[in-house]
């Protein structure tokens, strides 16, 4: 992106120089439409299940921005000669579903063979220009909350070589399936700072983002972040890793000071998510009411893992007691 020239237009709010959740666009005082495409091959078996994954993970880049999501297009790419009309049927089922639970219509889209399924949506949402959420405004002092716990991509791996449990892949799926509507509430409360959902940089990759956008640096404390289970720490000592997970570990050698961390948490908090929660930066004098919303709206995880300080020399640092 940074090789191609800049148009700059008053009205694009939110563009790709912060490496945000998605663009923002000015329609008028009042409104300003929120879009996002996002779309993957499949990480389940279950093709109604890919369906409702992939369909989550790009309606969860409308409401980490605190919109709500209006209308949506279907991408899908797709080996014809070795995938059966049913199958088609059943993933593109699965999207519907899961777009038509948080009010989204799906109104078209457009399908070309490929070599593999690719499936995932274009999605246009709506917010208040004044209650945006973006990843640019964290403050020091801010304390980080993290909505889901972490290990998917580790646990989704291990699905693919036959070496995840059936009940944590269970799970994974259904983590992966839950959309990120809180973000959307909390916007419009005005609760939050700031705020990204965690993908496929994981969540220092998504941190770092946040502190460069925010001018910040943050700590973060190792023992307090979410796995979704304990076995997510024996698919890692079985060297069960998804490639994205690897090159984020060797990424966060630029941007992390590690202190008294130990390969597998590093591991897990580099690890590539697919459908992750939401990472808030809250203040303090906010954060009773934030947790509160997040019981309401039945979170999977509603931990404090760390806060946001002033700019140091590394963009994060992580630590253990």
């Amino acid at each position: 992106m940074r090789q191609l020239p800049q148009y700059p237009n008053r009205d694009v709010l939110v563009g790709s120089a912060t490496a945000d959740d998605a663009g923002v666009f000015r329609l008028d005082r009042d409104r300003a439409l929120v879009q996002t495409v996002d779309f993957f091959t499949p990480i389940v078996d279950d093709p109604f299940a890919y369906g409702q994954i992939a369909a989550a993970n790009a309606l969860s880049d409308i409401f980490a921005m605190g919109g709500r999501p209006i209308s949506a297009l279907n991408i899908l790419g797709v080996p014809n000669d070795l995938v059966s009309g049913k199958t088609i049927a059943a993933i593109l089922r699965g999207g519907l579903e899961k777009a038509r639970e948080v009010g989204c219509a799906i109104i078209g889209g457009h399908t070309i063979r490929n070599p593999e399924p690719i499936y995932g949506l274009a999605v246009t949402g709506i917010v208040s220009p004044k209650k945006i959420l973006t990843n640019g405004k964290a403050k020091p002092g801010d304390l980080l909350v993290l909505t889901k716990p972490l290990g998917t991509g580790i646990a989704t791996t291990g699905i693919k070589n036959g070496l995840t449990s059936r009940a944590l892949a269970k799970t994974a799926i259904a983590l992966m399936s839950r959309v990120n509507t809180v973000g959307a509430e909390l916007a419009e409360r005005g609760l939050v700072c700031a705020a990204t959902d965690i993908t496929g940089f994981g969540l220092l990759g998504h941190l770092a983002s946040m502190c460069r956008a925010s001018g910040v640096s943050a700590e973060i404390f190792a023992n307090d972040v979410p796995a979704i289970s304990k076995e997510i720490f024996g698919l890692i000592e079985r060297d069960c890793l998804p490639g994205g997970t690897r090159q984020n570990l060797k990424t966060t050698r630029d941007t992390t000071d590690w202190k008294k961390v130990s390969g597998p948490q590093k591991l897990l908090l580099s690890d590539a998510q697919t459908s992750g929660g939401l990472l808030l930066a809250v203040s303090p004098r906010r954060l009773d009411a934030v947790l509160g919303l997040l019981v309401k709206w039945k979170t999977p995880s509603r931990a404090v893992i760390g806060k946001i300080t002033t700019r140091r020399r590394h963009l994060i640092t992580v630590c253990t007691p």
